[in-house]
């Protein structure tokens, strides 16, 4: 069912539905300057709030086994202190802030709420007396986290039952399955923001799956989470806040230090990409402790800059597709080996901007889950990230499949603007890896990448009745298609790819289209 057209959620006018937004350039423009507004006085709406604030005094110790641990970051979200030897510390804020929280340090468990998400955070309360005491209690770990790895869980997007019911019947499984196979290293999740899809109210069924995936979880912010009644950005995350905390915290892992940070600016009506003044100050003086050239990764839900703009003719990204301030995030990330994590376009693909990696992932949800792959054909499915000291390596795990399946091909002439021609989608493709053919045994030589949209998802996804479920959903164009101009009497058609890590992925071209 076409969903109603009460909010555009991908920018643009609120009385318009998303297929009208993409296709009218007057309301294209509308979408801009709109947000440059909101640019300008991002603030405007706060007054009445900031006029009764009273300052807070949090006194507290954060302490292991009954042994105070020492220089723990301890944040109210804008300032940072650390613990002293004995794990006390003391730090001055106001009633506004809403949460007291600790960056997890590395060597100790991520404590947990009873459904299994990241547990850092206390709500800030104020006495009488103007003060608050609160204790972090920390649990060593076992074995060194300096190996670790962690699930990247791109727009779960769960709208109705039916919805909950594919998450926990295709996805939950997969999880576990691939939990297994990584061995006896420390595991987290991650959920890389749109947990829902506006109905807030099945929050707790995404926290009954992390319950059964077994693994800690930190949940990132996304457009669907927040609250649309809110008429300022500070209030949009309320629902999101009473189930997972901070809208924006730290952690480390071994060597790599962990920021997750909200980047859904909403103002009222609608949301851009948009990292606000709080979060940019909180984010210097946590950065501060980070040695420089030290691994970085920083998981958000809107794309730093992403090139959907590009693939589509646009000289430069919308608001609600980038964060608009990226120059200074970027400024911030630079003095480090810095990668940055992101979902909300449905797609996948690899960015290098200002010495940032960024790693824009394919979905759970696939194409809002109307079939098997998004709208660039990535399989519905999630990424997995291992590390080693400060060395991060990374695989994409379509659901259902094991992680061979990287590369899905298709016969000669599946493209009809190149009938002489077989094509293969690569969707983890960055520009270190090499994507080879073979004919009949020969190797032919690389294969040709050219913009074009993913055969499976035109015939998926394209047309006004196309997807059945959200026939708004239409398949876009992509850099990680390859081509070989194959010959007619070859028997065997091979395609070949080996990664930045020396993993070599084959899959032999089909005689026909097959839905996969």
């Amino acid at each position: 069912m076409k969903r109603t057209p009460r909010i555009t959620r991908h920018g643009g006018s609120p009385v318009i539905d998303r297929r009208s937004f993409l296709s009218t350039a007057a309301t294209c423009a509308a979408a801009v300057v709109l947000p440059e507004l909101v640019q300008a006085g991002p603030y405007a709406n706060l007054a009445q709030r900031r006029s009764a604030i009273r300052p807070v005094r949090v006194r507290g110790r954060v302490h292991a086994s009954g042994r105070g641990v020492a220089r723990v970051r301890v944040t109210d979200g804008l300032s940072v202190v650390d613990s002293a030897a004995d794990g006390t510390f003391e730090l001055v804020t106001t009633d506004d802030r809403a949460f007291i929280s600790v960056s997890i340090p590395a060597g100790y468990r991520i404590p947990q709420n009873p459904t299994g998400t990241a547990r850092f955070y206390r709500p800030l309360t104020r006495n009488s007396h103007g003060e608050m005491d609160a204790v972090f209690e920390l649990e060593p770990l076992e074995h060194s986290d300096e190996r670790h790895a962690f699930l990247f869980l791109a727009d779960p997007q769960t709208e109705n039952m039916q919805e909950v019911m594919w998450l926990h019947e295709q996805t939950v499984p997969d999880v576990l399955g691939t939990v297994a196979s990584l061995g006896d290293i420390e595991v987290f999740g991650v959920a890389a923001g749109d947990i829902m899809y506006d109905n807030l109210g099945l929050f707790p069924e995404y926290e009954r799956a992390v319950s059964r995936m077994g693994i800690p979880f930190f949940q990132v912010a996304g457009n669907h989470d927040v609250d649309q009644e809110a008429q300022i950005d500070e209030a949009s995350t309320a629902t999101f806040s009473r189930h997972f905390g901070p809208r924006y915290y730290s952690f480390d892992r071994g060597a790599v230090h962990y920021v997750v940070l909200d980047d859904v600016f909403w103002y009222g009506r609608d949301y851009l990409g948009y990292v606000d003044a709080d979060q940019l100050t909180w984010l210097a003086a946590d950065l501060g402790r980070v040695e420089p050239g030290g691994t970085v990764i920083v998981a958000l839900h809107i794309p730093v800059l992403g090139t959907r703009h590009l693939r589509i003719g646009e000289r430069q990204p919308r608001p609600s597709v980038a964060v608009t301030n990226r120059d200074a995030l970027y400024r911030l990330l630079e003095p480090f080996s810095a990668h940055v994590l992101c979902g909300h376009t449905h797609e996948s693909e690899h960015v290098f901007e200002h010495g940032i990696h960024e790693h824009v992932n394919g979905s759970v949800s696939g194409a809002w889950w109307t079939g098997p792959v998004c709208g660039d054909g990535t399989p519905s499915g999630y990424s997995v990230y291992e590390v080693r000291g400060q060395e991060v390596g990374w695989r994409y795990k379509s659901t259902g499949f094991g992680f061979e399946y990287q590369i899905r091909a298709y016969p000669r002439g599946a493209n009809e603007a190149a009938p002489d021609e077989t094509v293969a989608n690569v969707w983890n493709w960055d520009p270190t890896w090499t994507v080879v053919w073979y004919e009949d045994g020969e190797r032919k030589g690389e294969m040709a990448r050219r913009l074009s949209r993913d055969p499976l998802s035109v015939s998926l996804l394209a047309g006004p009745r196309l997807p059945r479920r959200r026939p708004w959903v239409e398949p876009v164009p992509t850099n990680h298609l390859f081509y070989a101009p194959v010959s007619s009497t070859g028997q065997t058609i091979t395609v070949e790819a080996t990664d930045r890590f020396g993993r070599v992925y084959t899959t032999l071209v089909p005689s026909n289209i097959e839905p996969s």
